[in-house]
């Protein structure tokens, strides 16, 4: 199976998140997973609508796990970016 560039970031960015204790702004975020600021903002977008992450805004804002990272599974954070797993 093959998992696209987008994918793998959002993995990364997920993982980083389950390891930090409280929230993390998306330049943070960007520094610590190698992954561009613009590229980590569209990844983030998705992972919020996927309702894998939350969002906060302001001056103490960033983002951080909706759910525990170990209800978070590797296939939830693959369909948030790349759609429905399907196999032929």
């Amino acid at each position: 199976m093959r998992i696209t560039i987008e994918a793998d970031y959002a993995i990364r960015i997920i993982d980083c998140l389950a390891n930090v204790d409280g929230r993390l702004c998306a330049k943070t975020l960007s520094e610590r997973t190698g992954v561009s600021l613009r590229f980590a903002l569209k990844i983030l977008r998705k992972l919020c609508i996927a309702d894998l992450v939350r969002s906060y805004q302001g001056l103490q804002g960033g983002y951080e796990l909706k759910r525990k990272p170990e209800e978070i599974s590797l296939k939830d954070v693959i369909e948030a970016i790349d759609g429905p797993i399907k196999i032929s």
